[in-house]
Parts: C-alpha cells; sequence; structure tokens
C-alpha cells in the first residue's frame, strides 16, 4: 500500500516507558531508520535456533534490504515497535496490513538475553492499540509448532485466538477489540511488573549513599547514618570523593570503587551534579534511585525541565526513581531492616504500609506513626512523584503479606483512572484509608505535574467512593484510621456496644454514635470504684464488664469510654489501656477507648495504648487505639463500618451490553473529527447522533424540524399521533412554564393552533426552531451526561431531572468501566431518586432498561475519548423501558486521554 505524507510522520505520542516482569524498565518507540544498526547486532547475538523460530530458517545476518524494510515503516500500513535498554535493542515487534485493510499479519523478534520479561506481551499490547487507530480488526500470524515461547504469548493475551494447523505452521488469527477479558490480562501483567518492580526497590541487597557527607546535621550525613543505626542487613557503601572516611567506614570515590553490586541508590548530591550520578548507575548496574535531592519540579520550570531528563535518563537504563525531594523509604521486615529516610530511628514492626508524596507529608506520617505507637511494614515518600507513585505503592501493598492495612496522602492525581481500578481491588482484601484534600485535583501543590480536573464537582469524591477506599481530610485523620485497624479486628456490622462509668457521659456516647449511623446495641455502666477501692480493682471492674459487653455476643464493636477518678495518678490510663486490651484480645468485636479527664501530665491521647510486639507479618498488634474524645472514637468507628458494608456488597462483573459495533463507532467518530480546528468541539446533527448512538444499540425518540405548520402535520403524520411539540434550544424544549413544550397534540387542526400560539408566546426568546415529536410513554425524566475530562478520563454522570440537579446538584458520576453493582448503586444514589422506586403512589420504572442504558452510554465513552461530552435530557423511565427524547453529541481531537489502552507508566 502507498504511503502518503501524513502516514510517513513519526508518532512520538506512541512512545512510553514499560515496567518489564523483572521490575526493571525500558523505553519502547516506534522504530526509526537509525535503528538498523542497532536490529543487526541484536540479530547478530541471537542463537540459531532463535533466529530459526523467527525467520523458518537460518541467516547469519540480515541483509541491508531486510533492515531497511524493517526499519522504514509507514506507521499506519506498517507499523513496528522496539523495546530499549539505553541503545540495545531488547525486542521488536511489527504488523504488516493485509489486502484485507482490516487485517494484518504480526511478528515479534526477542533477543535471547531478554526473554521472559515480558517483552512480547508488551509489544503486542501496543501494537493492538496502534492498529485500532489505524482501523485495524483482527491480527494474524504463522508460528512454527515448535516456538511455544510465541505461542503462549498469544493464548494468553487475552484475545480469543483461533489456531490451525498448515502446511507445517500454526496460522493464528484473533479480534483485537479490547474486551473485558483483553483488559484484565493487561492489568494483571501490569499489576505483576509494576508490584515487583517497588519491591525491588524495598528489599534492595545492598545500598549505596552517594553524597555521604562527614558533616553532623547534613542530609548526607543523616541518610547514612540511619541506614546503618536501622540495621540493614546488606552492604552498605558511603560514596563521597572528598572524604576517606564517612560514619565510621572507608569512604569511596565513586561506584568503581564499590567491590560489589549495588541494588539501591541513594543520592544526595546538587541538581546540577545528578545527572552524572545516573549515568554513573546505570554503567554499574544499579537497579533503582533514591533521589533527596531537591531543585526540580519544586523549583519552577526550569527544574520542572530537570525532572524531566532525570526520568527519562533512568527508565531508559532500567532504573525506578522515587523522588526526586523525597523523605525516603523504610521497610522493617527483619531480614531487611531498611532506614533509608530522614527518620532518625527504624520504626516498630507492624501491619500498616503507609504512601506519601511531600518530603514535608512524608515526615509528618512519620512522625504520626511514632507518636501513636503505630507499627509500620513499609513506608514510601514519592516527594514530587516525577516516576513512583502511589499507583506503584498500592500495587506492591496488594501482594506484600506483612501489609494488613495501607495509608495512602495523596496531593495530587497522576493517573486516577489506574488508581480507581487498583485501589478497588486491593479494598476488597485490605483497607485503604486515603487523605486528601477538598481541592486536590483542581489545585497543584508545588512539585507536581500533572493534570487537573474540569469534571462537575463530587466527581472525584465519587470515584474514590466507588473503589472503596475510607476518605479522609488530613494526616491527623488518616492516622486516626491506621490506629484501629492496626491493632483491631474489623466489625462485622454497625451493633455498638459503649461501657463507661457515667452515665451521663454513656448517654454522650450514644448520642454520638447513632449520629454516625451506627446502632447502640448495649450499654454498661461501670460505677467509678476509687472510693472505696483500689484503682487496680477499678480497672478490673472495667476489664470485667469489657468482657461482659462482648460475651453478650450483641456488639459487633464497643466504645469504652471513663471520666476521671479512674485515672488520676501517672500510669493509670496506660493500666486500664492495657486492662480493655487484655479483656478484649483474640475477640471479634472492634474495641475503642476514649479516656476523658486524664490528669497525668505525661499522657498521650489519640495513641495505641497497652501495646506489646506484633502478632507477624501481616497481623494485628497488641493494643487498643485510645481517643481523645468519645466523638472522634464513633466517627473513626463508623467510617470502617462504611468499609466494612462496601466490602461485604457484591463486587459485581463488568458489563459487556450486547450488540455493539466499535468498529463502525470508530469510523463514524474519524470522520466527524475530521472537521474539528485544533481544541473546537463539533456538535453532531440528529442524524449523525442517531447514527453513532445505533452503534451502541442507543435509540433516540425521533422527532421532525419544521418551519411551516404544513410542515409540522406531515411530520405528524409521518411520525404518528399524538405528538409533541418542542423549541430546539436546550434551555427552552423542556419548560412548560416558559410555553417551551406542549403535549399530548392528537389532530393536525389543534397542532396548527399550538404551533401559532408557541410562536407568540416564544417571540420573547428569540422566536426559535420548533420540532415535532412522538409522545413518549409516559415517566419518570432522567439526565444522563458524559464526558472527557483531562484528569480522570470518562466521567459519567446520573440524576432525576429537574430541580434535583438544576437547583440542588443532586448527581452521581462515576468512572467506567462500570459493574452491574455499579449500575444498580448509580441509580439509587441521587436523594431524588425515591421517584423510580414507587415514590407517592406511582409504579416503579423499569430500572433494568435504565441500568442498560447507562451501561451503554458508559461504554461508548470508556471506548472513545473523541466523544468529548454526551447530554441525554430528558431520558424518560417508565414502568416499561426508557425513552431517549433528546441527545446533544460533541466530538473533537481528543488529548492522549490519562490511561491509554498501551500500559505505559506516565511522567
Amino acid at each position: 500500500m502507498g504511503e502518503t505524507p501524513h502516514s510517513l510522520e513519526y508518532p512520538a505520542y506512541w512512545e512510553a516507558d514499560v515496567v518489564l516482569r523483572d521490575g526493571t524498565t525500558a523505553h519502547l518507540r516506534p522504530v526509526r531508520p537509525e535503528d538498523s544498526e542497532g536490529l543487526a547486532r541484536m540479530h547478530e547475538s541471537q542463537s540459531q535456533s532463535s533466529i530459526y523460530l523467527r525467520f523458518f530458517t537460518f541467516k547469519s545476518s540480515l541483509s541491508r534490504k531486510e533492515l531497511e524494510r524493517f526499519t522504514h515503516v509507514d506507521y499506519r500500513d506498517r507499523v513496528a515497535f522496539v523495546v530499549l535498554l539505553g541503545a540495545e535493542i531488547l525486542g521488536i515487534g511489527r504488523y504488516d496490513r493485509l489486502d484485507d485493510p482490516l487485517e494484518a499479519e504480526v511478528a515479534f523478534n526477542i533477543s535471547d538475553a531478554s526473554q521472559g520479561k515480558g517483552i512480547g506481551s508488551i509489544l503486542m499490547e501496543h501494537l493492538a492499540v496502534a492498529a485500532r487507530e489505524n482501523g485495524i480488526r483482527r491480527f494474524t500470524a504463522e508460528v512454527l509448532p515448535e516456538n511455544r515461547k510465541m505461542l503462549s504469548v498469544f493464548q494468553e493475551s487475552g484475545f480469543e485466538v483461533s489456531r490451525h494447523f498448515d502446511d507445517g505452521v500454526v496460522a493464528v488469527a484473533f479480534s483485537i477489540d479490547p474486551t473485558a477479558k483483553v483488559r484484565a490480562v493487561m492489568e494483571s501483567r501490569e499489576h505483576r511488573a509494576e508490584a515487583r518492580s517497588v519491591a525491588e526497590l524495598l528489599a534492595p541487597e545492598s545500598v549505596a549513599v552517594i553524597g555521604a557527607s562527614r558533616q553532623w546535621g547534613s542530609v548526607g550525613f543523616a541518610l547514612l547514618q540511619n541506614i546503618i543505626e536501622g540495621g540493614f542487613t546488606g552492604p552498605v557503601y558511603g560514596i563521597n570523593p572528598e572524604a576517606l572516611e564517612v560514619a565510621g567506614m572507608i569512604s569511596r570515590g565513586t561506584l568503581a570503587e564499590v567491590p560489589g553490586p549495588v541494588d539501591l541508590a541513594v543520592i544526595a548530591v546538587p541538581a546540577a551534579e545528578v545527572p552524572a550520578v545516573v549515568e554513573d548507575c546505570a554503567r554499574h548496574g544499579v537497579k533503582g534511585l533514591l533521589v533527596v535531592t531537591t531543585g526540580y519540579a519544586d523549583a519552577g520550570q526550569d527544574g520542572l525541565v530537570r525532572q524531566r531528563a532525570l526520568v527519562r535518563q533512568a527508565r531508559a537504563n532500567g532504573m525506578r526513581v522515587i523522588g526526586p525531594a523525597s523523605a525516603g523509604l523504610v521497610n522493617t521486615a527483619p531480614e531487611v531492616s531498611l532506614n533509608a529516610s530522614v527518620s532518625p530511628f527504624l520504626p516498630s514492626r507492624g501491619p500498616v504500609g503507609l504512601f506519601s508524596q511531600s518530603a514535608v507529608i512524608g515526615v509528618t506520617l512519620f512522625a504520626a506513626a511514632h507518636r501513636r505507637g503505630i507499627g509500620l511494614s513499609s513506608m514510601l515518600s514519592a516527594g514530587n512523584r516525577a516516576d513512583v507513585s502511589g499507583n506503584d505503592a498500592m500495587q506492591y501493598f496488594e501482594d506484600d503479606a506483612a501489609t494488613a492495612a495501607v495509608g495512602v496522602y495523596l496531593e495530587s492525581f497522576g493517573n486516577p483512572r489506574k488508581f480507581s481500578r487498583i485501589a478497588r481491588r486491593l479494598s476488597r482484601s485490605k483497607p485503604v484509608v486515603v487523605a486528601r484534600s477538598d481541592v486536590m485535583g483542581r489545585r497543584l501543590p508545588p512539585g507536581h505535574e500533572t493534570r487537573t480536573t474540569q469534571a462537575p464537582v463530587g466527581a472525584v469524591d465519587s470515584m474514590l467512593e466507588q473503589t472503596g477506599v475510607i476518605q479522609v481530610e488530613n494526616h491527623d485523620d488518616l492516622m486516626d484510621l491506621m490506629q484501629l485497624v492496626s491493632c483491631q479486628p474489623l466489625p462485622a456490622g454497625s451493633r455498638v456496644g459503649v461501657v463507661g462509668n457515667s452515665l451521663a457521659l454513656n448517654r454522650v456516647v450514644m448520642d454520638a454514635t447513632e449520629r454516625h449511623g451506627l446502632t447502640v446495641a448495649h450499654t454498661q455502666f461501670v460505677p467509678d470504684l476509687d472510693a472505696e477501692h483500689t484503682v487496680d480493682e477499678a480497672v478490673h471492674a472495667v476489664g470485667r464488664a469489657v468482657t461482659a459487653a462482648i460475651d453478650t455476643g450483641e456488639v459487633d464493636a464497643l466504645l469504652v469510654v471513663t471520666q476521671a477518678g479512674m485515672h488520676q495518678q501517672s500510669g493509670d490510663a496506660d493500666r486500664l489501656a492495657a486492662a480493655i486490651e487484655e479483656a478484649s484480645r483474640e475477640r471479634d468485636v472492634t474495641v475503642l477507648a476514649s479516656l476523658t479527664g486524664v490528669l497525668d501530665l505525661g499522657y498521650r491521647s489519640t495513641t495505641l495504648r497497652g501495646s506489646g510486639p506484633a502478632a507477624g507479618d501481616g497481623g494485628l498488634q497488641r493494643g487498643v487505639p485510645v481517643f481523645s474524645s468519645p466523638e472522634q472514637a464513633a466517627r473513626v468507628l463508623s467510617r470502617l463500618v462504611w468499609y466494612c458494608r462496601w466490602r461485604e456488597a457484591e463486587a459485581g462483573v463488568p458489563v459487556e451490553p450486547e450488540g455493539i459495533d466499535r468498529g463502525r463507532a470508530e469510523d463514524l467518530i474519524e470522520r466527524h473529527t475530521s472537521r474539528a480546528e485544533g481544541t473546537d468541539l463539533v456538535r453532531l446533527t440528529a442524524a449523525e447522533s442517531e447514527e453513532l448512538l445505533g452503534c451502541y444499540g442507543i435509540r433516540v425518540l425521533p422527532a421532525v424540524r419544521f418551519s411551516t405548520e404544513d410542515e409540522a402535520v406531515r411530520a405528524a403524520e409521518q411520525l404518528g399521533w399524538p405528538v409533541a411539540v418542542k423549541a430546539v434550544e436546550s434551555y427552552l424544549r423542556h419548560r412548560l412554564d416558559l410555553g417551551g413544550v406542549r403535549l399530548n397534540i392528537v389532530d393536525a387542526e389543534s397542532l396548527r393552533r399550538n404551533v401559532a400560539q408557541m410562536r407568540r408566546v416564544l417571540e420573547p426568546y428569540g422566536s426559535p426552531d420548533l420540532e415535532v415529536q412522538s409522545m413518549a410513554r409516559p415517566g419518570q425524566a432522567c439526565t444522563i451526561t458524559a464526558l472527557e475530562d483531562p484528569l480522570l478520563g470518562p466521567v459519567v454522570s446520573f440524576g432525576i431531572a429537574g430541580d434535583a440537579v438544576d437547583l440542588l446538584d443532586d448527581w452521581v458520576h462515576r468512572v467506567p468501566p462500570l459493574t452491574n453493582q455499579d449500575l444498580d448503586r448509580m441509580i439509587r444514589a441521587p436523594r431524588a431518586s425515591a421517584k423510580l422506586f414507587g415514590y407517592g403512589g406511582l409504579p416503579s420504572v423499569d430500572t433494568g432498561a435504565l441500568q442498560d442504558l447507562l451501561s451503554r452510554v458508559a461504554a461508548l465513552k470508556d471506548d472513545h475519548p473523541q466523544v468529548a461530552r454526551l447530554r441525554f435530557n430528558p431520558v424518560l423511565a417508565s414502568d416499561r423501558g426508557v425513552t431517549v427524547l433528546s441527545v446533544e453529541v460533541d466530538v473533537a481531537n481528543a488529548a492522549q486521554r490519562t490511561d491509554s489502552a498501551r500500559r505505559a507508566m506516565r511522567d
């Protein structure tokens, strides 16, 4: 096929950094003519067997003509990607369009040294996306039967592969549509690779501190000292060319002087020196970098340029980067004991994994965990989050047996749709607490480079709620939850028992508990025994009351609240907390305490008290969480109860609506977006909208515009009586009060009369155009919108039409893909949704039909980022189906979405 000037344009946006199966990184990009020399070197290093499996014969070298064919492509009918580590080609994959323009043949060649790293699967994913973009719908390939590795790549891709044996080769063929199974396979591969890449950073076998200093108080001095005194189990090297000795050990001038390999390099040199240090790390095979140096995106535009260059340099050489401006990382596993952080001590071992972004927040969380007695499994401060992100950390925490609960402090979103997928999966097995500000996503903190959202207010909240994470507003609330989940079992329900030594305080606690949506199922009063008994007897009395309350079997959680009198002397509060912990140990009831009015000046409220050693990896710490007020304890408990309800609810399965023609929809959208100039939107006509929506099984009730009364009558007779007449402008077409719509017109005479009256009434509004439409079955009017957000990607919103959405902002927002449970909860979430379920004696609507429509809208928006905005208003939901009365569709040339189907890391 001929090459056009457009097809020869190099598609730079196809370039991507990827994580390989062993946790290292590589750079993937379209092939270029100058790759011929590298491809020749890769071929000459291959074994005879590998060459035979690829070419069906042995050839010691590639001819000039072959190299030219492999490296000169048109990026449309012939596309090839190479995966590079530095300048070395690790693998190449290509497709060539066949005589059938919807079909292409694919082939792969992976270097012997790089096989088993998942490169073939990565190339397959990126080739499929590029092919779909170029109008190809099906891949074929011919593979020798003995090439089992390549056959496995096809079989394990998630595509529905057919294969048959023909003339000594296995012919495979498959559609490259991105089905739910394909997405699941891609996400699983991505998860394994990214989790391992973080694991390699958190559990290095050796560490070098580059910029280690002899000057007390300097960052380089503190980092080296903290690693050594934390008891790191592997060799530690201090790199400083200007010192003979640092931290009591011989200093090395460069990595070349280190006697063994280095897994993790901790970089604490000025920003100007970092590029040379990274180059040296690449030369010596360092696996990962922890950059505490500041002066990057946190220092303005020039720093941002340096930061991008740092990430490119590291990733191209197989290294991941934590930072820059990181507060460090911690792994308390006894076999590692790594404290590569600014914290002067290694935190105690426990079940909590923490992730933060800026160094200041990282230090704050370090301190809060120590002050409250919360044990950590690991902690990671991403600093400017130039590479390793919260998404990466959560993938690691999901697989880490030592982590039973996860705390994440977010200051910005990098890829929220990916966050949504990971968090939803992680929340099914471990509680995830996310602290964020109300303006996150709308305003960027210093040093963070990402998009901001233009989605409706509440969309970010809805997205997080959809994932099951527990949302809090600040680091104190985050640590409150961590304090509880680190030492107590999850509540089985919302039944709460109250134990206290004050009837008045018990009443206050009961009120607070019910105010937070919990049920008080049991109360127990413990008389203040100080007047006649010893403190020990009083403490034991509380312990017995706790045991008795648990033994009733009536409570899922217990709030223990005591006032002054039982803990006046030094140590009394700790003894009381220890007794509560002892009474509740190894019981399936969640126990919290609030010891009010403590006079001991050494007592610290809001902490984990009475604690002993952790119960082992993945187990809970011993102890009871003590809060400064009963209100605080009730609020924390209510959030955990909400999470447990979410987790116990059926997760649902992704919905794949039937009868979808994605290929035809893509062709239509490409035709319409060709009319767009720059970032301008193109509003589709009614006919164009109907054709596009029809590809997704969505039907709009026909409407016909008219100029004269005679035209209106002819249209009504064609559509069938009765009909409605509506103003075309969206702000008038549903306004009976403004005269913008007339309903149930049954004959020609009535139609002419109504048209004349409407034109008189609407004259103050500019005499808008009118249209006639068939009458729909009466029902509840709903509104559905969908848009492409710069940050969140596709967002689908649902509400009950009218004042509920127009004045009260009573919407629910969700980020596709959606499960059947998402759809069910979506139509029930708006406060006005009672109108759908028999409110006021009206019949309930056909919720199945409403969910089906939502699923089709979500699928269309998820598949096509070029569809910038969809608005269905109104949708009439009746007891027998739904009817779309009006739709507006805007398309545009889409900027690259935050989560392309190409599985790539993002800056």
